[in-house]
């Protein structure tokens, strides 16, 4: 049970950034024991509250304090003496070290006073996964660089563990674990909060906190707009405290689907994905639902040339097109927002000028030089159009929230203004106002003739934004569902469905093989 005096308070803290005001005097109390959640849109304060909180922001003003004793974080260093570690939604892993390696960085066991005892450190950090039940997901001797996304976050968080952590602060932890990994960390901090951490819970996902945490701190514009007790409180109330309206107008949209065909795949086979067959009409938004390891995303890349395609035959308004690399596809007039946007999609270290202009410097040369006032013209217009929120285009795109950083990636391809748009996880990482901007985003797309591919783990957003529904599994296409038919439990069976073997066409849709 959390204890009735909070084992942290933050009094008053306030943060600010030239014109930005981050933090406005922001009282949160954290109980030991207690899985305190803090939910919010980008920009909201929920990053520089973590950054306080860990040493690498001072407040302009307000007061820490740790069992009712003021407390001052001057760095990292610091708020880890204190027992406060937080964990970042990037992992901070050394990528050419072992999974062991970094889980005793600093504090390599020793033989003879300066040999490292390779055995020992195995053996040790054996013991630690097996602890916390990860040992059938990570190995001791893999290196990092070689780790999933979903390994490195936990990694991080048994490092932070194994340090005899008091307070612990994870930042959307479960953004890209797959539901076994979810499970096994839902059971380390329940484990955690038994034994009296204090654990704050920063996530996007509300369904998961109102499943996980006690408590949840609502921040709004850097100002904490309300506590609610997670049994007093609903998803409906939090979508409306963070964003200002209910959660049914966030996927309050029309379909725009036309008759005439734009896009179709016939006997599409690239391994893992086998005789891939569908339409997409003008203007239609085609969800693609399915379990982890269903081939969403493989399916994804094979349309946009970045994965081999062994047979089949795909076309856009009746033309067959070869797709050999993503080059052909862009020509092609597809377009392709991938699941890991920083790793495949964005120059983290250019500008937000950059990132978008890169797929139509083409159209913005004349002979042999960019025209910088058109593209500068351009993005602007782009920026404005899909609220992007930055200082200027000159930025770097890497300093921008998650949810801007979408936009980008959304922006580049209406500069490029392509006939078939896939997006694979649009919305992964990204609040929920952030979210709805989305889906009005697709809509516009869709409503100007745009074929638009909608990839996604998350069930009511597949509903909410679907013209018509297609699932996978092992590979395949099991089942399409329109949008009046379509409910999750319709989506499940399919996506765990038993026929995979019967090379037909699935009964409720024509278009499924």
């Amino acid at each position: 049970m959390p204890t009735p005096s909070p084992l942290f308070r933050l009094q008053g803290i306030t943060k600010g950034f030239l014109n930005v005001q981050a933090l406005n005097d922001v009282t949160l109390d954290v109980h030991a024991g207690e899985v305190l959640a803090v939910i919010g849109e980008n920009g909201a304060g929920k990053s520089t509250l973590l950054r306080v909180l860990n040493g690498d922001y001072r407040p302009d003003s307000g007061q820490l304090s740790y069992e009712g004793t003021p407390v001052t974080f001057n760095s990292p260093r610091d708020a880890h003496r204190s027992g406060v570690r937080v964990i970042y939604q990037e992992p901070e892993l050394v990528p050419s070290t072992t999974v062991a390696e970094n889980l005793y960085i600093g504090e390599l066991p020793r033989r003879f006073g300066r040999l490292v005892d390779w055995h020992l450190l195995n053996r040790s950090a054996l013991a630690q996964l097996t602890a916390f039940g990860y040992e059938s997901l990570i190995s001791p001797s893999t290196l990092a660089e070689k780790l999933t996304p979903a390994q490195r976050q936990l990694v991080e968080i048994l490092r932070a563990l194994k340090s005899g952590v008091k307070l612990l602060a994870l930042d959307e932890p479960t953004s890209s674990l797959t539901e076994e990994e979810v499970g096994k960390l839902f059971a380390t901090v329940e484990r955690l909060r038994d034994q009296g951490v204090g654990i704050i819970y920063v996530s996007h996902r509300i369904r998961e906190i109102l499943r996980l945490a006690d408590r949840v701190a609502v921040l709004r514009d850097g100002a904490l707009v309300a506590i609610r007790p997670v049994r007093e409180t609903n998803e409906d109330e939090l979508v409306r405290l963070m964003v200002g309206r209910p959660l049914q107008a966030v996927f309050a949209r029309k379909s725009h689907a036309q008759t005439d065909v734009v896009f179709r795949v016939e006997g599409l086979a690239a391994p893992p994905l086998r005789n891939i067959s569908f339409e997409v009409h003008r203007g239609e938004v085609v969800g693609l639902a399915g379990l982890v390891g269903a081939g969403r995303t493989e399916l994804a890349k094979a349309l946009f040339g970045s994965a081999r395609v062994k047979t089949g035959r795909i076309s856009i308004e009746g033309h067959p097109i070869r797709l050999r690399t993503p080059a052909d596809a862009i020509a092609a007039g597809i377009g392709f927002s991938p699941e890991d946007r920083k790793a495949e999609a964005l120059i983290l270290v250019r500008s937000v000028r950059e990132n978008i202009s890169l797929c139509i410097l083409d159209r913005l040369r004349r002979w042999r030089f960019i025209r910088r006032g058109l593209e500068r013209a351009v993005v602007t217009r782009l920026v404005s159009t899909l609220q992007v929120k930055t200082p200027s285009i000159e930025q770097e795109v890497g300093k921008l929230s998650g949810g801007n950083q979408q936009k980008v990636v959304l922006a580049r391809w209406l500069a490029r203004e392509p006939m078939v748009l896939i997006l694979d996880e649009p919305t992964r990482g990204i609040d929920v106002g952030a979210k709805a901007e989305i889906y009005r985003l697709i809509e516009q797309q869709a409503a100007s003739g745009v074929a638009v591919i909608f990839i996604s783990s998350e069930l009511p957003e597949i509903l909410g934004v679907s013209d018509r529904i297609l699932v996978m599994q092992s590979g395949r296409i099991t089942g399409e569902l329109s949008a009046q038919d379509a409910t999750e439990e319709a989506i499940l069976n399919l996506a765990m469905s038993d026929h995979l073997a019967k090379d037909r066409p699935v009964d409720g849709g024509t278009n499924a093989r």
